[in-house]
């Protein structure tokens, strides 16, 4: 078991990490958004990836997100924690909570989001994209130390890099979404399709534009609160880690069982190679 930490918004390290060492990975689908950090957290072995590059140098729409995906699963990563900046579109979650959102709503247009194509078909589940077990252990983690959490609701994801009109946020408030951000929706589909276990530690920062009593966002009280929610998720994270067990019942670890269409003994060689980390359990039996 190992744990992965795609780290959002503020996020370029994470304090706790012992045994250090970077790792340049080379994927098939281009660079990772930065180097691989590798250590120890809490007795457990981990993976860190700043999503937006050292120094936040990305856009959403620029993450390269099946490389970083790839990687991860390369490294041998099992179980995904990604942190990520939203904007609250419910009165209940103020800004400063942590919302653990087991729905997906994608509004991006502009992004890959499988590893499958070109030789390979596959359909995986996802009806519920985020992994019971790690919802489980964010939860009493949260509820243990204090923190003011949400569990549960919908995450809408847009493409950005603009934040929404008050026409849209108020469409997605319509929907039932709970918070608003343009990074996870990726990145849940392609930990899916990579089966690893996956949830994500949504940092609300502001009420989006909808709040009628609310000053429009803007980037300087996002960070303002930013800050103080990266101070809280690294704290939890740290905590959760050492909770997360194997084996504990979900079924993402097989998720390309009966997804996969294709006949692998006619898969392209190419694409065998290229899926190797992906494929290589269902290939080699």
């Amino acid at each position: 078991m190992k744990i992965g930490i795609i780290g959002g918004s503020g996020m370029d390290d994470l304090e706790g990490i012992r045994d250090l060492s970077e790792h340049t990975v080379s994927t098939p689908y281009g660079r990772p958004s930065a180097r691989l950090i590798t250590g120890r957290l809490e007795e457990r072995e981990i993976v860190f990836l700043p999503r937006h590059g050292k120094g936040h140098r990305l856009l959403p729409t620029e993450i390269p997100f099946r490389a970083n995906l790839w990687a991860m699963k390369k490294m041998g990563v099992t179980h995904l924690f990604s942190v990520s900046a939203v904007g609250s579109l419910k009165e209940q979650i103020v800004p400063g909570d942590i919302v653990f959102p087991d729905q997906f709503i994608d509004r991006t247009f502009l992004r890959e989001a499988t590893f499958f194509g070109r030789g390979v078909v596959a359909h995986v589940q996802f009806g519920d994209p985020v992994c019971p077990h790690l919802l489980e252990v964010l939860q009493q983690t949260a509820a243990e130390n204090g923190t003011r959490y949400h569990r549960g609701g919908t995450y809408i994801c847009m493409e950005g890099p603009a934040f929404s009109t008050r026409a849209e946020s108020n469409l997605y408030r319509a929907w039932g979404g709970a918070v608003i951000g343009m990074t996870n929706l990726q990145e849940a589909k392609l930990a899916r399709e990579a089966e690893m276990c996956f949830a994500t530690i949504a940092l609300a920062t502001d009420y989006d534009c909808w709040h009628e009593t609310e000053q429009e966002v803007s980037v300087e009280s996002i960070l303002e609160v930013m800050r103080k929610n990266i101070v809280t998720s690294k704290r939890l994270i740290r905590e959760a880690v050492g909770r997360v067990r194997d084996g504990a019942g979900c079924s993402c670890r097989d998720a390309l069982r009966y997804a996969i269409l294709t006949p692998l003994d006619k898969l392209p060689k190419k694409r065998k190679l290229e899926l190797e980390p992906i494929l290589g359990r269902y290939l080699h039996n």
